[in-house]
């Protein structure tokens, strides 16, 4: 799964507000772990959601990124990050 063309990664417009309003220190930990998803998106603690052909989920911490994977494409859609609570995901 891993080739020496990375991937196109998109973020969301809503994403990016949303990791402004997040502390410094999280938001660059997302922020980083959102551009390491272009080497492979299918490394680190990782998960494919339930009932949802490419949407995966990439636990960070406390946080949350959810992501889609278009392989024929090589995108890697983000569009969605949030907190963890019981009803994350």
């Amino acid at each position: 799964m891993n080739s020496a063309v990375p991937w196109a990664v998109h973020v969301d417009p809503a994403v990016r507000r949303q990791l402004r309003r997040f502390p410094g220190r999280d938001a660059q930990r997302i922020t980083s772990a959102i551009t390491d998803l272009a080497a492979n998106p299918y490394s680190g603690d990782i998960a494919r959601m339930q009932g949802e052909e490419d949407v995966w989920r990439r636990r960070l911490g406390a946080y949350r990124i959810f992501y889609e994977v278009l392989s024929a494409e090589r995108v890697v859609h983000v569009f969605r990050v949030a907190r963890r609570t019981s009803t994350t995901y």
